[in-house]
C-alpha cells in the first residue's frame, strides 16, 4: 500500500485574521520605509499620487487574484493558476520566477531588519556596544539570525503573518499618523501649501518613475493566494482578506506620506530635498521634525517590526510555492514532505530559508535585486490577469465563488499597466532584467535535466482525474477509435471514454469500407459498416457519450487510419486487436506506431463481448520511469476515475539485485503509484531472471494488464519479445500503450 509521506496535504487552519495577517505582514511597513525616500526624491510630494495610482493598479490585480484563489483554493498562488490554465512548461517558469521574487524580497527585508536594528543600537550611548557596532558584518549576522528564527518558528505553526508583530507595527503607525494630524491642524494653511509646492517636482514622468520604484510596496495581498490551501472557507475568506489588506495598507500609506511631506519638513524646506540628501532615513527625520525624538524612535521601532513581519510573510509564501511545485514534480519531491506533528512543509521551509540566507551572503547589489523582484512581480501580475481571463472564458467548475466585476475590461487594464511599469523597470535598471533572465535560465536547465519527465506523468494523471483541468487549459483531446467488430464495441467505447475526459474530450468512431468491384460484396461491406457503427453508437449513448462518426472508403485500412489521425490531429488512437502475433498485423502496427504522432493504445480483449467494467484487479508492470510515464499515468488514472479497480504496480528485477537497490526502487514506485492514483494501490518489487515467465505468472491473477511498449526506432520494435509473449501465452485482457 502506498504510504509516501510526500503525498500528504496541509490542513486548513488559517482563518480571516490569519489570512489578513499574511497580507498585512508582507505589505505594511517594510516597503514604504525602504522606498518612500526614493519616491519623494524622483517625484517630490506627488509621490503621494504615485502610491495612490499603484494602489488602484493593485486593487484591480487583487480582484483577479481573489477570483482565481477562491475558485481554485490550493497553495502556490500564481503558479497554481498558471498550472491550471497554461502548459506545464509555462507553469514551471511562472512558479520559478515567483519563487525567486519572494526569495529576493525576503533577502531585502532580512537585510533591512539588520540595518534598522544596527541603526537603532547606534542611538544608544554605550561603550560596550560601540566596539560591537564597528563590526561590518553585524547587519548580515542579525539578518541571518532573523532567518534562522523564522525557519524554526514556521515549521511549528501556520505562519499567519505574526499577530503580535503586526499589531505592534500597526499601533506604531497609528501613533505616527495621529501625532502628525494633531500637528497638522495647528499648522498654518500657507505653510502646508508651501511645503507641497511644487507638487510635481519632475513633472508627471516623475510620478511614473516613483510608481515603478515603489510598486513592490503594494505587494502582499498575493501572498494570501500562496497559502490558499491552508485557509478555512477560502471562497469567502480569501477575497475579503485581500481587499482588507489593500485597504489597511493604503489607509496607512497615503496619510503618512501626506503628513511627512507637510508637517514633517521645517518651514522653507521640502520633502524632495530632504529625500535626495538621505532617502533611507527620510521618514525617521520627518517624524522627528513633528514628534521629536519620540517620533524618531517610533519610525525605528516600526521599521524593525515591519521588516520582521515582511520577512516572515515572504518566507512563508516562498515555502508554499516550492511545496506546490514539488507536489507536481517540477521541483524535487522531498520539498513536498509534510511534518506529521505540525502539518507544515518542513523541508520546503528549511530549503527556502537556506537559499535566502545564502543570497544574503553573496548578493552584491541589493538595489538591483530589489528592482528585479519588483520587475518579476509586475510581469507575473500581468500574467495573472491573462490567466484569469482564460479561466473565465473557458468556464470554471460549477462554483458560486467570487467574480471580479467589469470583465474583461478591468483585467485588460491590469495587464497594460503592470507591463508598462515592468518595461520601465527594465529600462531604468537593466540589471533587474539581467538578474531575472539568469534565474530563469538556471530554472530552465534544472527543469529539462531533472524534473520534466516526472512532472509530465503527474500532469497526465491530473488531466485524467480532473477533466475540468483539461477544459481550463483550453484543450479538447480527440481519441480515434477504428471499429470493425460489433461484439467488442461496448468495451472499446468504454475504454475510449476512459481516455477522453468527459465533456471536454471527443471520440471519433471510424469505420473503413474497403472498395469492391462486385456489387453484392460492396453491399455486404456497407451493411457491415452500418451495423458496427450502430452498435458503437448505441453503446455510446448508453454510456452518456456523444461521439462523432466517420466512414471512409480506402483500399488500405492501416494507411487510412494514419491519414485520418494526421488530418483530424488526433491526440490518441485506440485499437482493438485480437491476434497481435499475426505477422501482417504486427508489421502494420509497428509501422503505425512508428509514423503516427498520436499516442497509441492497443486493447486485446480476452474474448468477444468482454466488458472492461469486469476488470476488478489491474496489473501495471513498470520497467522504468521514463517515456511511458505520462500515458501510463493517464490510462491508470482514467480507469480509476471510471470504475475504481484494485491496482497493483510491479517491477521485476534480476535475482542478484542488491537489497539497497530493491528498497530504493520500491520507494520510487510507491511515490509514482501514490501520485497518479489517489486511493488504494499495492506496490511490489519482484525478482526473477526470467521476466517473461514472471510476468505471465503475475498476469494470471489479474483481470487486466496495462503495459508500456518499447520505443519504435530504426532497429527497435515497439512490440518486443516481452509484449508478444504476454499476448500469446495469457488470456488476460491487455492494454499496450505507446507514448509519442
Amino acid at each position: 500500500m502506498n504510504t509516501d509521506p510526500s503525498s500528504s496535504v496541509t490542513a486548513r487552519t488559517i482563518g480571516f485574521f490569519g489570512a489578513l495577517g499574511i497580507g498585512v505582514g508582507a505589505m505594511v511597513g517594510g516597503g514604504i520605509l525602504a522606498l518612500a525616500g526614493v519616491a519623494f526624491a524622483v517625484s517630490g510630494p506627488s509621490a503621494i499620487l504615485a502610491f495612490a495610482l499603484n494602489g488602484l493598479i493593485a486593487f484591480i490585480t487583487a480582484l483577479s487574484f481573489a477570483e482565481m484563489a477562491s475558485a481554485n483554493p490550493q497553495s502556490g498562488g500564481t503558479y497554481t493558476y498558471a498550472k491550471k490554465a497554461l502548459s506545464l512548461q509555462v507553469a514551471f517558469g511562472v512558479g520559478w520566477i515567483v519563487w525567486f521574487a519572494s526569495l529576493v524580497a525576503a533577502v531585502l527585508y532580512a537585510l533591512g531588519f539588520g540595518a534598522f536594528a544596527v541603526f537603532a543600537l547606534q542611538q544608544i550611548p554605550s561603550d560596550g556596544l560601540s566596539s560591537i557596532l564597528k563590526f561590518g558584518m553585524l547587519p548580515v549576522l542579525l539578518a541571518l539570525g532573523a532567518i534562522g528564527y523564522f525557519a524554526f518558528s514556521l515549521t511549528r505553526g501556520s505562519g499567519d503573518g505574526g499577530a503580535v508583530i503586526n499589531i505592534g507595527k500597526l499601533a506604531v503607525f497609528a501613533v505616527l499618523i495621529a501625532g502628525g494630524l494633531a500637528v497638522f491642524v495647528q499648522t498654518p494653511f500657507s505653510q502646508i501649501t508651501q511645503s507641497l509646492d511644487p507638487f510635481f517636482s519632475d513633472g508627471f514622468s516623475g510620478v511614473i518613475a516613483a510608481m515603478g520604484y515603489t510598486f513592490i510596496a503594494l505587494q502582499g495581498f498575493d501572498l494570501i493566494g500562496s497559502a490558499a490551501g491552508e485557509i478555512k472557507t477560502p471562497e469567502k475568506v480569501i477575497p475579503k482578506a485581500m481587499m482588507w489588506t489593500l485597504a489597511v495598507g493604503l489607509l496607512i500609506y497615503l496619510p503618512l506620506l501626506f503628513l511627512m511631506s507637510t508637517v514633517g519638513v521645517q518651514p522653507g524646506e521640502s520633502i524632495t530635498e530632504l529625500s535626495r540628501q538621505d532617502p533611507e532615513t527620510v521618514l525617521a527625520v520627518a517624524a522627528q521634525n513633528y514628534l521629536g525624538a519620540f517620533g524618531f524612535w517610533l519610525v525605528l521601532v516600526a521599521g524593525i517590526f515591519s521588516m520582521l513581519s515582511a520577512l516572515q510573510a515572504n518566507l512563508f509564501a516562498a515555502s508554499r510555492i516550492s511545496l506546490s511545485m514539488a507536489r507536481d514534480r517540477t521541483l524535487n519531491h522531498h520539498l513536498s514532505n509534510i511534518n506529521k506533528k505540525f502539518g507544515t512543509p518542513v523541508t520546503s521551509i528549511f530549503v527556502t530559508c537556506g537559499i535566502v540566507a545564502f543570497l544574503v551572503l553573496i548578493l552584491p547589489d541589493l538595489a538591483a535585486a530589489g528592482a528585479a523582484s519588483s520587475l518579476i512581480f509586475l510581469i507575473t501580475f500581468a500574467l495573472a490577469h491573462l490567466i484569469m481571463i482564460l479561466m473565465r472564458n473557458r468556464g470554471y467548475k460549477e462554483s458560486k465563488t467570487f467574480r471580479a466585476p467589469f470583465f474583461p475590461g478591468l483585467p485588460i487594464v491590469g495587464i497594460i499597466t503592470c507591463l508598462g511599469l515592468a518595461v520601465f523597470q527594465a529600462i531604468v535598471v537593466p540589471a533587474a532584467g539581467i538578474i531575472a533572465i539568469i534565474w530563469l535560465l538556471i530554472g530552465a536547465v534544472l527543469f529539462v535535466s531533472f524534473f520534466v519527465k516526472k512532472a509530465r506523468a503527474i500532469e497526465a494523471s491530473e488531466h485524467a482525474l480532473d477533466p475540468d483541468l483539461v477544459r481550463l487549459r483550453g484543450l479538447s483531446p480527440l481519441v480515434l477509435l477504428p471499429i470493425s467488430n460489433p461484439a467488442n464495441a461496448e468495451s472499446m467505447v468504454f475504454l475510449a471514454n476512459a481516455l477522453a475526459p468527459p465533456v471536454i474530450g471527443r471520440i471519433l468512431l471510424h469505420s473503413i469500407v474497403i472498395p469492391s468491384t462486385e456489387k453484392d460484396d460492396l453491399e455486404k461491406r456497407l451493411l457491415s459498416s452500418r451495423d458496427v457503427t450502430q452498435y458503437a453508437l448505441r453503446a455510446s449513448f448508453e454510456a452518456g457519450l456523444r461521439p462523432e462518426t466517420l466512414t471512409t472508403i480506402a483500399e488500405h485500412p492501416w494507411e487510412e487510419i494514419e491519414r485520418v489521425i494526421k488530418i483530424h490531429n488526433c491526440s490518441s488512437l485506440l485499437m482493438g486487436l485480437s491476434d497481435l502475433n499475426d505477422f501482417q498485423t504486427n508489421q502494420n502496427l509497428e509501422k503505425l506506431v512508428k509514423h503516427t504522432k498520436a499516442d497509441v493504445v492497443v486493447f486485446r480483449q480476452p474474448y468477444s463481448g468482454w466488458k472492461i467494467t469486469a476488470a476488478k484487479k489491474v496489473l501495471i508492470p513498470v520497467a522504468g520511469f521514463e517515456s511511458h510515464d505520462p500515458l501510463r499515468a493517464r490510462v491508470a488514472a482514467s480507469l480509476w476515475r471510471t470504475s475504481q479497480p484494485e491496482i497493483t504496480f510491479i517491477q521485476i528485477l534480476p535475482v542478484n539485485t542488491p537489497q539497497e537497490t530493491r528498497e530504493k526502487n520500491n520507494l520510487r514506485l510507491s511515490r509514482f503509484a501514490g501520485r497518479i492514483i489517489p486511493g488504494r494501490t499495492e506496490v511490489r518489487i519482484l525478482t526473477s531472471d526470467d521476466v517473461a515467465s514472471e510476468l505471465i505468472t503475475q498476469a494470471a491473477g489479474h483481470d487486466l494488464v496495462i503495459m508500456g511498449l518499447g520505443k519504435a526506432g530504426k532497429n527497435q520494435k515497439a512490440f518486443g519479445h516481452l509484449a508478444l509473449t504476454l499476448a500469446e501465452k495469457t488470456d488476460t485482457a491487455l492494454i499496450f500503450i505507446s507514448q509519442k
